[in-house]
């Protein structure tokens, strides 16, 4: 146990230690951090390491305020959503944290809703492994799916916000539709768009920081800022540091 501790403690130390700060595309209030985590997918290990790395950087350069953004996608694929969702649901990483709802948590609360389509779908993107860390079985029937999975987690998930906006930065879990006003974006938008909104060189009237599209490295580009590095296939979980006019990475 010894041994693993000081390990994780290597590990964090080097995290911070790379973190390097670059010009950004937008900018932040002085005295005002951001943390944004890109699409999770039931990787709770490397979330923790995350979360240990963020309270570090905290330490070794205070800042009057911080704020740690979840970008969505919880559920699916990976080990463990259940213990994911347990532990965003709890308050961590135990600073002020605001969690976006992503495509995955929208298409398995339908799911346990009784839309067949969404069921169907949803097994197809990798609900299967949640709700085995329920305890629950795909074969199951519907009825047996909802019952396997506490309300509290049910509750918090239906409650998860479509944006957030800090500074000229909005995030949001997949993207906003070019040409539409933020008011009138459409939330499967919000939480599926890609090709439009990924090849657009429009000034959508904010930098957009979004995950849903995994790239093998983040992207930067004038008007947006791409973190799903693909945690589930055997990438890195991506975290953007965000503070003033500029921008740097953690990487767990």
């Amino acid at each position: 146990v010894q041994e693993a501790a000081t390990n994780a403690e290597q590990v964090i130390r080097r995290l911070t230690a790379l973190l390097e700060l670059g010009p950004a595309p937008g900018w932040l209030p002085p005295g005002r951090r951001v943390y944004a985590i890109g699409d999770i997918h039931g990787c709770g290990d490397r979330l923790a390491v995350l979360h240990a790395a963020i309270r570090a950087d905290i330490v070794s350069r205070p800042v009057a305020s911080v704020l740690v953004v979840h970008l969505g996608d919880y559920v699916d694929r990976g080990p463990d959503s259940a213990g994911v969702v347990a532990m965003l649901a709890s308050g961590a990483p135990g600073v002020a944290t605001v969690n976006l709802m992503g495509n995955h948590e929208r298409t398995m609360l339908d799911a346990l809703a009784g839309d067949q389509a969404s069921a169907r779908e949803w097994l197809f993107n990798g609900g299967g492994a949640a709700l085995a860390s329920w305890g629950a079985a795909a074969e199951d029937v519907p009825e047996a799916w909802a019952a396997a999975i506490p309300a509290g987690d049910l509750a918090w998930l239906g409650a998860r916000p479509l944006h957030h906006a800090e500074g000229n930065y909005l995030f949001v879990h997949a993207g906003i539709r070019p040409g539409v006003a933020l008011a009138d974006q459409a939330a499967d938008d919000l939480l599926r768009i890609r090709g439009s909104f990924l090849h657009s060189e429009a000034d959508f009237g904010a930098v957009v920081v979004h995950g849903h599209t995994p790239r093998a490295a983040p992207e930067v580009r004038r008007n947006r800022i791409g973190i799903d590095t693909g945690a589930v296939y055997g990438g890195a979980l991506t975290c953007a540091v965000l503070e003033g006019d500029r921008v740097g990475f953690l990487a767990a």
